[in-house]
């Protein structure tokens, strides 16, 4: 029979988390680099800007949870971040910008930091 500590199980569920936002932020960094080649007024960017604002809705609501255990100062920049990138969305949205390369640097940061 297997035994595991709580510890190794909590630190495994961490490491699948992280790994899950990896990828989930690698999906929308695919996307939002293929809208920016289509044109900000085709059907990959809707796409790409959708499937951005769902994961940093989901990210933001994690980041503001009291339950979150990243220390507050980072959960507070990565919250702002956030917020930036929902704003930036919506502006290529209604057509008043088109900085994908923008989203999608910032994307590759925040992505590339998550350990």
């Amino acid at each position: 029979m297997y035994q595991f500590s709580y510890a190794d199980i909590q630190t495994d569920s961490v490491a699948d988390a992280r790994e899950r936002e990896r990828h989930l932020l690698t999906r929308s960094i695919d996307l939002l680099i293929n809208a920016a080649n289509a044109g900000s007024e085709s059907m990959q960017a809707v796409e790409a800007l959708h499937f951005t604002n769902r994961v940093w809705t989901a990210l933001l609501e994690d980041l503001s949870s009291n339950e979150n255990a990243l220390p507050k100062e980072l959960r507070a920049n990565l919250i702002s971040i956030g917020m930036w990138l929902l704003r930036e969305t919506e502006e290529i949205r209604q057509g008043r910008s088109n900085n994908f390369d923008g989203l999608i640097e910032v994307s590759q940061i925040i992505r590339d930091g998550i350990q």
